[in-house]
């Protein structure tokens, strides 16, 4: 079996993508309210900053800075999962394996973390973040997807509204 090596970074800044089992699902932004309700309730016990997050149909991205001497993301992001998926009713098909288990299926076991190096680092990944949207199809322009910290970084003055351009003026870039 795989041993999954975590970065352990006290105080560190990390970037994570975390997908539904079932990535044909819609269950994150048709139960927002509850993922948000799960953030909260977890960030009281074990805080943390959210410094960016974009919440999609079937995953979501997200940029976390720990508290100085705490390096445990894996125990928030584990209690953040656990207690969406006790909110949502029991609809999804579960393997043998799963429900021998005593396990929903509701997100993938694993998430993928990545420990922020840098300015230019943290840079790239809050702009992926805000851009995912757009990268998906769900939107033309960054600003007019609602499940994003993107419009508490133009709030901030940090972005501009019309930060990413939209779909049609990349494509008119490649002609």
């Amino acid at each position: 079996m795989p041993r999954y090596i975590r970065a352990r970074i006290p105080g560190g800044t990390f970037f994570f993508t975390v997908a539904l089992l079932e990535r044909r699902r819609r269950l994150l932004v048709e139960h927002v309210d509850v993922l948000r309700a799960a953030f909260r309730k977890v960030r009281r016990r074990y805080p943390f900053t959210i410094d960016a997050i974009v919440i999609l149909p079937d995953h979501f991205h997200t940029v976390w800075t720990l508290p100085p001497g705490d390096a445990d993301f894996s125990t928030r992001m584990r209690l953040i999962k656990s207690t969406f998926s006790r909110a949502l009713p029991a609809t999804e098909h579960l393997s043998a394996v799963r429900s021998a288990r005593g396990e929903r299926g509701v997100w993938q076991r694993r998430f993928w973390e990545h420990a922020i190096r840098d300015e230019d680092d943290l840079r790239l990944h809050l702009d992926y973040t805000h851009y995912n949207p757009v990268k998906h199809g769900h939107v033309r322009q960054v600003r007019e997807w609602p499940h994003s910290s993107f419009h508490r970084y133009v709030e901030a003055g940090m972005y501009p509204p019309d930060w990413g351009g939209t779909v049609a003026a990349m494509n008119d870039d490649r002609e």
